[in-house]
């Protein structure tokens, strides 16, 4: 019986890349790196690789003994055996380490949430104008709306469950019709995780339309230089596949306290939406009356919706 040291170091590292990922959707921190819509799909690829090393354990014991007796009897050079178990070279060490590194910050390193440090190295206010921007300038046709009072409502007589809101991940066109047009009635607009980017994208789009409105939002504080005592941003990461192209949003806010908080803090707050220049660029502005601090949520991150269009 031959063992193969090299094919049980393959074993070894499939077997721990299924154990991370299912490691990761057992504490529930898979989240803070994938978009929850691939949540499935990541489980799926855990169970890959555990098919994959349950494959490689056959690999690594070898019992035929009949290449031996051939190179013993004929004299000819056989260096198979050799060649499996032979010390590691520079490449071989190199492509183990390019495996190993990810292993090794899954298992030991946290996965930690993307703060005001990551935000200002994208852009910061820089990508919040630019939004605004494309918002306004893009050619945008709403779909036609039935006229519907305030009362309306799309739901029937009692209107969904919000914490199963919030877990969705798609939308019919008409109930995306209809947020928008229940969000230009609302007096007080509530921006909760699931109706977030909807809502953003129609007040950067309208802020005209939602000038004196008052809104509620939590977010974690932003500061950049060139901002007055009394301003910050409340923002958020908007992640569309995973943390790799999360983008800021949020809002550019002023309260005279805004300088004694600090970056990163998470305030939930309570303001009026009001237009605002910033570097020569018109956008919406949050006027805070009220606010306090509070712990990062459990769920820190902002998901697009997708829009299922009707056949």
């Amino acid at each position: 019986m031959n063992f193969h040291f090299q094919q049980a170091i393959r074993a070894v590292i499939l077997f721990a890349f299924s154990a991370m990922i299912f490691n990761l959707h057992q504490t529930g921190e898979i989240t803070k790196l994938i978009n929850p819509k691939y949540e499935n799909l990541s489980k799926t690829v855990a169970i890959l690789f555990f098919i994959l090393f349950v494959v490689q354990l056959t690999r690594i014991f070898s019992f035929s003994t009949k290449d031996h007796h051939h190179c013993h009897h004929t004299g000819h050079h056989c260096c198979h055996h050799d060649h499996e178990n032979s010390p590691f070279n520079t490449k071989k060490l190199f492509s183990y380490l390019i495996l190993i590194i990810p292993l090794a910050t899954g298992f030991f390193i946290p996965a930690k949430t993307l703060d005001a440090s990551i935000a200002e190295k994208k852009g910061g206010m820089m990508i919040l104008s630019k939004q605004t921007q494309a918002a306004e300038t893009e050619d945008f046709t709403e779909a036609a709306i039935p006229n519907q009072s305030a009362g309306d409502n799309l739901y029937g007589d009692h209107a969904p469950d919000p914490n199963l809101m919030e877990e969705r991940q798609e939308i019919p066109e008409e109930e995306y019709d209809h947020l928008k047009k229940e969000l230009s009635q609302k007096q007080t607009i509530h921006m909760t995780n699931h109706i977030y980017t909807i809502y953003y994208d129609d007040i950067n789009r309208n802020a005209s339309k939602y000038k004196g409105k008052k809104i509620q939002l939590t977010g974690f504080v932003l500061k950049e230089k060139g901002f007055k005592q009394n301003q910050l941003v409340l923002s958020r990461f908007l992640i569309t596949h995973c943390i790799a192209d999360a983008s800021i949003i949020g809002f550019l806010s002023e309260l005279p306290e805004a300088q004694n908080i600090d970056e990163d803090t998470w305030i939930e707050a309570t303001g009026t939406i009001d237009i605002s220049t910033y570097n020569g660029e018109q956008l919406p502005i949050i006027k805070i009356a009220d606010w306090k601090k509070i712990e990062e949520p459990e769920k820190p991150y902002i998901y697009p919706i997708d829009i299922r269009v009707g056949l």
